[in-house]
């Protein structure tokens, strides 16, 4: 007698890569954080020079937001969209496709200085725009307002990657500009998605703790939050944005109490959501403590959101999504618990590090490279055979 889960196992398993969009996404973006950080860090060192259209600093910033953050952001869209729609988004061919404009972009970006500017930007820029037009229809048809906004901030951002490849070209002198616009449209994202999740998952997981979310906190939070990231792009370096940042750094402390952080200790695939809102306000306190005045390196809060709230949040969530969609208890093994306690580490490092001995800076530097790149080397050891498989339940996705 057929096995019907074993049937529907082999027939989706041939195809299992392209049928949700967190399978290939998450598995680039993975790639990419353990290979391009150590490649950045031997360029810092000048033991390398890529041969980009970009200064070093710019490809690095641009491969961080562009590469990574985008794969990981539209591997996230294209797997919750269904869940809030009902309705399927780019999957087969049309999946694929993305995943393969996106491996163009890092190519051209990564060996374009031989091409045209043009050639290297229309190639790196279509990726964001066709993976809204990819989301739009379900959101559109099902009237879904609370989440049509998202494939629309995918094309800004992708007006941001374009704006930068008009710097680089010495065309519109606007690069710096372009990307705190898009680290202050990453930080709304993250603040307003945490706000949703993070206390649900919690919830959910820990009964007995009593998280809850209070709504009037979280409104305040997340205005707060939007009016420090408008005036960090607008106002940068201002005591006006120092005070923006100080009064959102507070309230996103004060709105994660009711969610219990501290309940979630013995719970990996908790704490480490918890840790990266965390990270969020420490980087918008060192953006106030910048802002106002304080003698940092500039880059210091910057450092604190991209490792701290980007990278422990998106691994985190990727771990989450990897296992949950796959039909896998949403329990961290082992492995996943010293991936997330390393890039919380790296994270320390990086930010504090050039502050307690400036002098030890690219020493600094290197270890917190690899610090990050060991715990994506780390999710990818654990999770290629989960992405690479097909459910364990048999069900397809």
């Amino acid at each position: 007698m057929t096995n019907p889960t074993a049937t529907a196992s082999a027939q989706h398993r041939p195809y299992v890569l392209f049928a949700l969009g967190f399978r290939p996404f998450y598995l680039l973006a993975a790639g990419l954080a353990a290979a391009w950080i150590p490649l950045w860090v031997m360029v810092w060192h000048g033991h390398f020079t890529i041969p980009s259209g970009f200064s070093a600093v710019g490809w690095h910033t641009h491969e961080m937001l562009f590469g990574f953050t985008s794969a990981v952001l539209v591997g996230f869209l294209l797997t919750a969209i269904p869940n809030w729609t009902g309705r399927p988004t780019a999957t087969g061919l049309k999946l694929a496709g993305l995943a393969a404009l996106w491996v163009a972009g890092r190519v051209v970006m990564l060996a374009g200085a031989g091409l045209p500017w043009q050639v290297v930007a229309a190639v790196d820029t279509a990726f964001l725009p066709l993976a809204a037009a990819s989301m739009l229809p379900p959101l559109v048809a099902t009237r879904n307002r609370r989440n049509i906004a998202f494939p629309f901030v995918l094309i800004f951002l992708a007006l941001a990657n374009l704006t930068l490849h008009l710097d680089a070209a010495g065309i519109a002198p606007l690069g710096a500009e372009a990307t705190r616009a898009v680290l202050a449209a990453l930080l709304v994202i993250l603040v307003i998605m945490g706000g949703r999740v993070i206390p649900f998952f919690t919830k959910n997981r820990l009964p007995v703790a009593g998280a809850d979310r209070s709504e009037r906190l979280d409104t305040l939070a997340t205005a707060a939050t939007a009016l420090a990231a408008v005036l960090s792009v607008l106002a940068p370096l201002t005591p006006a944005s120092g005070v923006a940042a100080l009064a959102s750094a507070s309230l996103l402390v004060a709105r994660a109490l009711p969610w219990k952080p501290w309940a979630t200790r013995s719970v990996p695939m908790l704490w480490v959501l918890h840790a990266g809102h965390a990270w969020i306000a420490v980087a918008l306190f060192l953006r106030a403590a910048l802002d106002l005045g304080l003698d940092l390196p500039v880059s210091t809060p910057d450092h604190a959101f991209t490792i701290g709230g980007i990278g422990v949040l998106t691994l985190g969530m990727m771990a989450r999504t990897a296992r949950g969609h796959t039909g896998r208890p949403l329990e961290a093994t082992r492995l996943m618990t010293a991936a997330f306690t390393i890039i919380n580490l790296a994270a320390l490092v990086r930010v504090f590090g050039p502050i307690a001995a400036p002098e030890f800076q690219a020493p600094v530097i290197g270890l917190s490279g690899l610090l990050w790149a060991t715990a994506f080397v780390l999710f990818l050891v654990e999770c290629v055979p989960v992405l690479l498989g097909p459910r364990v339940d048999g069900r397809p996705g």
